[in-house]
């Protein structure tokens, strides 16, 4: 799957694009750091904003995902590449938890972990 990245793009429609591949994983963006190569902000930010209101380095491109991709590769991509921070959350019954533990599971693999 390849997802658009721009500063004008809304991030529910990158949420949407994501949850057709991956229903029961969630992306949450955090908070823009103050400077490059600092951590992100706590806040995370609604879906109504844009990537660009979520990051202090605009670059544009594509990012492409596979199921195979780790969760940590994900977002390092995310980070390295497009200069956002996500949280990764993955569906546990009726709670979604945060795949910091699980980050070396194939997105794939978090997605099915419910089904298990």
């Amino acid at each position: 799957m390849k997802i658009q990245i721009n500063d004008h793009r809304k991030i529910f429609a990158i949420q949407e694009e994501f949850n057709k591949l991956f229903p029961r994983l969630k992306i949450e963006f955090q908070g823009k750091p103050n400077t490059i190569g600092r951590s992100p902000s706590k806040k995370i930010y609604n879906s109504s904003k844009t990537l660009g209101d979520c990051r202090i380095e605009h670059t544009e491109g594509v990012l492409t995902m596979t199921p195979h991709m780790t969760a940590a590769d994900l977002k390092q991509t995310l980070g390295d590449k497009f200069g956002l921070s996500i949280i990764l959350l993955r569906q546990s019954g009726s709670e979604w938890v945060e795949t910091t533990n699980n980050a070396n599971l194939s997105l794939q693999e978090q997605n099915d972990a419910n089904l298990l």
